[in-house]
């Protein structure tokens, strides 16, 4: 990696200046580095989460075997037994889903909530209309990008817009503020700043040289209050070893671009407090329409929550496992009845997804369900209050907003204010039912 490059997608992650890595080395947030004037200003956001946001431009079936999708026997699924439909318990309520969910950690499940809705759209390159929540977000901002904006004040990351990690196709780019974002490779990540002469290797180096500066300005001009805040968050030698020789060690295991190196690298962004939002692409099957039983839905599915339960284990490592939501929205789902496809594929559906939601503001169970419509399912409406399917569409959230429900839910959970929600996402409610 030349120079050049190498100083672009530096100050890309950490700002110019580095602040945000100087921010990593002391303690110190990164806006009172800028200027120490701002210590003890920052704003408090206790129900801030980081976002692990997973997405598919290819539609995959994640929607077929997740809780939910059992009491219907005409709803197709892959007879090979790994995929067997395996009773599970989702915060005290009992469910069945396919066996690899079943075998998440229980700590696990019993805040993952399986949203069921409709994307309302069949084609491939929509994904960025339903990640506009099909408009319903004002200025078409991306979901996700808007929750970005919102939370990364408060919780003093570097950058305010999401960050992408491939590989993925350009069909599922991010965009923040109508601008196209660029797509970060695990691999390049980790030649950037996994050698010890890097950045990461001077973190000491780093920490003792702004805390000096720190130190000088806040005897001559601070407050007793503000050199209270300095002594608080300011990071010893030790602490500060202590994390160089972690995250370099975790970079240096980063060998490919694999769903579970960018798993790996998420979590060591989010360890760096680089933005609010990580958009990465766990394949679940695919866009399966010819799949002689289901048998790269079952391959991709079975890996695929593989990744899911690995990212519990790596946020528990980090101390993280109550401040990062895991979500996973495709462009569309699948067609489910098995007379559509006869056990061999399935085609576009966008009557119907399950957007996945797992973190501590969650509560663990099943949001909505399906109801017969057009020789397949639907989504059903779905009452605010408890998160309980309707049918006939008699919910106070209506099938053509269960998108936008999800949205608002996932804002709300972690922690963007409900009044910002209802005035930049048209239509929906927030359900309560699905939040802790």
């Amino acid at each position: 990696m030349n120079l050049s490059r190498r100083k672009l997608l530096l100050e890309s992650l950490f700002g110019a200046g580095l602040y945000g890595l100087r921010a990593l080395a002391t303690g110190v947030p990164a806006a009172v580095l800028l200027q120490p004037r701002r210590a003890g200003a920052q704003a408090a956001c206790p129900n801030a989460q980081f976002i692990l946001f997973s997405t598919s431009v290819n539609g995959d079936p994640v929607n077929a075997n997740v809780p939910g999708m059992y009491q219907i026997a005409d709803i197709a699924h892959p007879p090979d037994p790994s995929m067997a439909a395996t009773p599970l318990t989702l915060a005290g309520k009992s469910t069945t889903a396919a066996a690899p969910w079943a075998a998440l950690p229980q700590a696990m499940l019993d805040r993952a909530c399986f949203f069921h809705h409709g994307t309302y759209t069949v084609v491939h390159p929509d994904l960025a209309k339903v990640m506009s929540l099909q408009g319903f977000v004002s200025h078409h901002e991306m979901m996700v990008s808007l929750i970005s904006q919102q939370l990364a004040d408060c919780m003093g990351t570097v950058q305010r817009e999401p960050i992408a990690l491939g590989p993925r196709s350009a069909s599922e780019a991010l965009t923040a503020g109508g601008r196209p974002q660029p797509i970060l490779s695990p691999s390049t990540l980790s030649t950037l700043l996994a050698s010890p002469a890097g950045p990461l290797g001077q973190i000491q180096k780093i920490r003792d040289a702004d805390l000096d500066r720190l130190n000088a300005w806040y005897k001559q001009n601070g407050s007793p209050a503000q050199r209270s805040f300095l002594d608080r968050y300011a990071l010893s030698q030790q602490e500060a070893r202590n994390i160089s020789e972690s995250l370099l060690g975790t970079l240096a295991g980063i060998k490919d671009n694999s769903p579970d190196s960018q798993v790996t690298a998420a979590v060591t962004l989010f360890r760096m407090n680089v933005s609010p939002v990580i958009s990465i692409h766990l394949p679940f099957g695919g866009d399966n329409h010819v799949d002689a039983l289901l048998a790269n839905e079952t391959k991709q599915t079975v890996a695929g929550v593989a990744s899911i339960g690995k990212l519990w284990g790596q946020l528990t490592s980090a101390g993280l496992q109550d401040k990062v939501t895991f979500a996973m929205m495709n462009v569309f789902g699948r067609t489910l009845s098995a007379a559509r496809g006869n056990g061999n594929g399935r085609t576009h559906h966008g009557d119907h997804h399950c957007t996945v939601l797992i973190g501590k503001p969650f509560k663990g169970g099943v949001v909505g369900g399906v109801e017969p419509a057009n020789n397949d399912y639907r989504a059903m409406s779905l009452d605010a209050a408890t998160g309980a399917g309707v049918g006939g569409g008699s919910g106070d959230i209506p099938f053509s907003e269960t998108l936008s429900a999800v949205g608002k839910t996932l804002g709300a959970g972690c922690g963007v204010d409900r009044a910002v929600l209802d005035a930049n996402i048209l239509g929906g409610k927030v359900v309560a039912g699905a939040l802790a």
